[in-house]
């Protein structure tokens, strides 16, 4: 048995021999020290300088996840002639068997009949207290009409891989998780961006890169808050998407796009509900949240003619709290500025716009887009066409997809102009324009 539970073990059979033995003058087992410990503690948990109780309360947490008959060993070892034993709390889940504490389970086993002690442990629980605050552990809520203190202990999952394997696994695309990671194989030299707003997606970097040095190092973290909003604004095609993948990709952070069909709903609360969630995995990363379209989120309050405009207008500023406290980087996308609610909009650290290609930033764009192994054909002038059709990256893009298939299927090794024209139509019609 590792030191660590054998602690565990040996305080549960000291309460238990205290409690029918009073007279016994047995001492209580010590705690060992953290650096003689099988299972890892999370770093952030060093820090902290845990009390004795705290240490005690997430080896309670823990042992379920590691081995699922450690307490009902011990317990029923101690107690085999006397029977059932109410003060020692615990539950069976609906799926695990095994005993499983509650706060109950702690009381009894941290302070016994002690009133006084007792009510040191409840600080335990408290809202207050950083187990609660950072979604470390917590206690399940009670059913209704049962005292709080009987609901059982509940250790994040993210901390049961920290302690197990010394790191977390990324959260997995669920309805309590509507983000999946997006990534990309383009390089920022394929990004093109006109000179203005690749400035401020170069000081977007800079702060993805040293944002913890501005706020802890240079001790501004009293003074500004923390995270980093942006808001991408902009015609469909032009980069916002690529830009939000290349700066996860560059910065070692995962980027998450936000399912918002899944985030917002049509019953009062649940879209706050259904946000919370989300950001409470999220911040244990500080990884890149990205909202596309975020309109359906973030746009503007409406004036108040009914409950459903109150409500409405109530989630609007739930969004605005919780966004604001993202300690990561948050990118709104919307096609444009003017639908996005004002108060988020004075909110953001930078907003960036991403406009239509000029002429020479589609010949870039045209030229880079083509395969290298592939000609084309004489006919093909790469300047004409930059300069003739108004198109976005995207557009380009899948004008160039379209020509090279056309390529492939008449098994020809050159592209030729009409194909790339039959697709610049194409992309026109999609958009409801006349090419000219």
């Amino acid at each position: 048995m590792i030191l660590e539970f054998n602690y565990l073990k040996v305080l549960i059979e000291f309460r238990l021999e205290k409690y029918f033995n009073p007279e016994n003058k047995i001492t209580k087992p010590k705690v060992p020290p953290v650096s003689k410990w099988s299972i890892q503690l999370p770093e952030d948990l060093k820090k902290k300088n845990l009390s004795v109780d705290e240490k005690t309360l997430l080896l309670l947490a823990l042992v379920p996840h590691v081995d699922s008959g450690f307490l009902d060993r011990v317990i029923q070892n101690k107690l085999q002639s006397t029977g059932d034993f109410p003060q020692l709390g615990g539950v069976r889940g609906k799926s695990f068997r095994g005993f499983l504490p509650t706060a109950e389970t702690v009381f009894f086993l941290l302070a016994g009949t002690n009133f006084e002690q007792r009510r040191e442990v409840y600080e335990l629980f408290s809202s207050d207290h950083f187990f609660i605050k950072n979604q470390i552990l917590w206690l399940e809520e009670a059913p209704s009409g049962e005292p709080k203190m009987s609901g059982k202990l509940v250790l994040s999952p993210d901390y049961v891989e920290l302690f197990l394997l010394g790191k977390t696994s990324k959260p997995s695309f669920s309805m309590k998780f509507p983000a999946q990671v997006i990534e990309t194989e383009m390089e920022w030299e394929d990004l093109v961006l006109n000179e203005e707003t690749n400035q401020q997606i170069q000081e977007l970097k800079t702060w993805v890169a040293h944002g913890d040095t501005l706020l802890n190092d240079w001790e501004m973290s009293k003074k500004i808050k923390p995270g980093y909003r942006v808001l991408f604004h902009g015609p469909p095609g032009t980069g916002k998407t690529l830009t939000a993948n290349l700066l996860g990709k560059y910065t070692g952070k995962d980027v998450y796009k936000i399912d918002l069909s899944m985030v917002v709903s049509k019953f009062i609360g649940e879209t706050e509900k259904n946000l919370a969630n989300l950001l409470a995995k999220a911040e244990k990363t500080e990884n890149i949240l990205f909202f596309d379209e975020a309109d359906a989120l973030f746009g503007k309050r409406t004036n108040v003619r009914d409950a459903h405009d109150k409500y409405a207008n109530q989630e609007v500023s739930y969004l605005l709290q919780r966004i604001e406290g993202y300690k990561g980087l948050v990118i709104l996308s919307s096609n444009l500025k003017s639908n996005i609610d004002e108060a988020f909009v004075r909110r953001f650290q930078s907003i960036i716009h991403f406009p239509l290609p000029k002429p020479s930033e589609r010949l870039l764009i045209w030229k880079k887009a083509f395969p290298n192994m592939i000609a084309l054909h004489d006919e093909v002038d790469v300047l004409q066409l930059a300069q003739k059709y108004d198109l976005s990256g995207a557009e380009i893009m899948n004008i160039v997809q379209y020509a090279c298939l056309c390529t492939l299927g008449n098994r020809n090794k050159t592209i030729h102009l009409t194909d790339i024209i039959n697709g610049i139509q194409r992309e026109y019609q999609k958009g409801g324009r006349i090419m000219r």
